[in-house]
């Protein structure tokens, strides 16, 4: 089989971009992944327990894009989940992002009075960055916006980003909000949930495909070289196109240095319990060396009795071999990447694609709109 694009990574970018090319392009799509399965991050799969996890972290689908609700939609039913995280406070479980019912549950008595101050100052459901209210020269209102501080975000982030608070840029911080609502979701995005039968069962489905041929467990280097202007497959000169949603430093042998990432250590426990946390996702953020703890169960509504597993997250620099979760986005690493896009520039049928290829941080649904835009141009 000769092919028309050669598609490098099988994570949402790389599976959209091969369905999209393979069906609506009618093009013959190779696509290489280097895992031995497909979804990216993204897969799950059974434990021994037979509980439904996510090995590279959770994955809550949400998005307001009608488009990309509609288009995975085609390969999966959803359920009606909606994410809640909660925040463990020296035991006491406070909604996050921090809102009224959080502030009842911390501040009890005086809840009513603070509530009021901030919805006599701002309408009801806005999100008030807590360095806003630290210059309201009120102090009952910057003793909250303190609490929120240092209780829910100060450890928290140090430890998801290893450096001390101080050195997080202020444009991070002032993302940190009080939300003006007792709605407890996570996301207030139009569409939410699970995909009913798991993620690996919905790529399994868009890439059912004749005009797809894929190859796991691939190393996309030992096939695909780039040199000299030049893209080859297995030693021949490839005039189609090539979509990349893998890391840039690592397609060009790591020429200028490594761009730095955050990655992600994961503890999987099971326990002879029906329930282990009261949701989803409990993030601890003024104890404990990792960040959060994941309850599978909770996310997919798995019944099964009498068992659960959860997951506990570490954070720490990424290195070489490494799985690369978040880019290290400064000055000084936007140029690095800036002269990796330079050499791939050189190749006008390579595209790039994707949270690592683009080194950006996406959500989910952003990747597959990028994808779907990426296949609007090309076909």
């Amino acid at each position: 089989m000769s092919y028309d694009v050669i598609v490098i990574g099988c994570g949402l970018a790389g599976a959209t971009c091969a369905r999209e090319l393979a069906e609506r392009g009618g093009q013959r799509v190779l696509l290489l992944e280097r895992r031995p399965h497909v979804g990216g991050n993204a897969y799950d799969c059974e434990d021994g327990s037979g509980i439904l996890i996510h090995k590279y972290g959770p994955h809550i689908f949400h998005t307001n894009n009608e488009r990309v609700y509609r288009y995975l939609s085609r390969f999966t039913d959803f359920s009606d989940y909606m994410h809640t995280v909660t925040a463990n406070i020296h035991g006491n479980f406070v909604p996050v992002p921090f809102n009224f019912n959080s502030i009842e549950r911390v501040f009890g008595d005086r809840a009513p009075g603070l509530i009021k101050k901030l919805t006599d100052k701002y309408p009801e459901g806005t999100k008030i960055p807590i360095f806003e209210l630290t210059e309201q020269n009120d102090p009952e209102l910057s003793e909250l916006a303190d609490y929120v501080f240092n209780n829910v975000f100060a450890h928290y982030t140090e430890k998801q980003w290893g450096v001390p608070i101080t050195e997080v840029s202020r444009e991070t911080l002032a993302r940190v909000p009080v939300f003006l609502s007792r709605d407890d979701r996570y996301f207030q995005d139009t569409y939410q949930g699970m995909p009913k039968d798991g993620y690996t069962a919905m790529f399994e489905r868009m890439l059912d495909h004749g005009n797809i041929e894929f190859c796991l467990g691939t190393d996309a280097r030992d096939r695909v070289r780039f040199e000299g202007g030049v893209i080859t497959l297995d030693g021949e000169a490839f005039d189609g196109r090539v979509i990349f949603s893998g890391a840039l430093d690592e397609l060009f042998d790591y020429r200028y240095g490594d761009l730095p990432y955050r990655t992600l250590d994961f503890g999987f426990e099971t326990h002879g319990v029906d329930s282990f946390q009261p949701n989803g996702t409990v993030n601890y953020t003024v104890d404990m060396p990792y960040t959060r703890i994941t309850e599978f169960k909770k996310l997919t509504g798995q019944k099964k009795a009498g068992v659960t597993t959860i997951m506990k997250e570490y954070s720490r620099a990424c290195t070489r071999g490494d799985n690369p979760y978040y880019a290290i986005l400064n000055k000084e690493n936007l140029e690095l990447y800036g002269k990796y896009k330079e050499l791939a520039d050189r190749y006008p049928s390579l595209f790039l694609v994707g949270r690592l290829a683009e080194y950006k941080y996406y959500n989910m649904d952003a990747i597959v709109a990028r994808a779907l835009e990426l296949c609007d141009r090309l076909i």
